[in-house]
């Protein structure tokens, strides 16, 4: 069976600073036309950064959309002209004013693939140094270190509530106790 759907129209509905609405006019695979409304996003990156003994740094910061303050692994979103495997290093620096070495890719996660394009790359790496942090002048960061056992715990029991930090964590988790990293 065919599941491809085909654009007939793409009008922009909105395009702010990070996000652009589109809604497209489509052709569905039995020939049908139907709509779809699709949120543009330049794309994120997320890094699960392992110090020696095996303690990952969280960032805890108020996420405004849940009105909460939301434990997650350091995270943001792609800026032009860096890869991703750039962006992760800076946000990294950043957020956590952490240097790391070794990095590996966890792969992309699709955060909500019903309306969104935002595509995270997830990596993982080990510390080398730990500095000053220099977040964004809108951003409020305390910096935390979980063992991976009990951040691996935490999501098991709903206590980190973000999906790309589950899914980091979860898949660093697996690499190691395997013997891959």
């Amino acid at each position: 069976m065919e599941l491809t759907e085909k654009t007939l129209n793409s009008k922009t509905v909105f395009d702010g600073r990070i996000l652009k609405i589109m809604v497209d006019d489509i052709e569905l695979p039995n020939g049908h036309k139907s709509n779809r409304e699709v949120v543009g996003h330049p794309g994120g990156v997320c890094v699960a950064a392992l110090d020696e003994d095996n303690y990952l740094y969280f960032v805890k910061q108020y996420r405004y959309p849940y009105h909460e303050v939301v434990t997650e692994l350091p995270a943001g979103k792609l800026e032009k002209g860096q890869t991703p495997l750039e962006n992760g290093k800076r946000e990294l620096k950043e957020e956590v004013g952490a240097e790391g070495y070794s990095y590996i890719s966890l792969g992309q996660l699709y955060p909500s693939p019903g309306y969104t394009q935002e595509i995270i790359h997830l990596y993982a790496c080990r510390i080398k140094s730990i500095g000053s942090q220099n977040p964004d002048e809108d951003e409020f960061l305390n910096v935390e270190k979980i063992h991976i056992d009990k951040a691996v715990e935490m999501v098991l029991n709903n206590q980190l509530p973000d999906a790309k930090t589950q899914t980091a964590v979860l898949k660093l988790a697996m690499l190691l106790k395997s013997g891959k990293i």
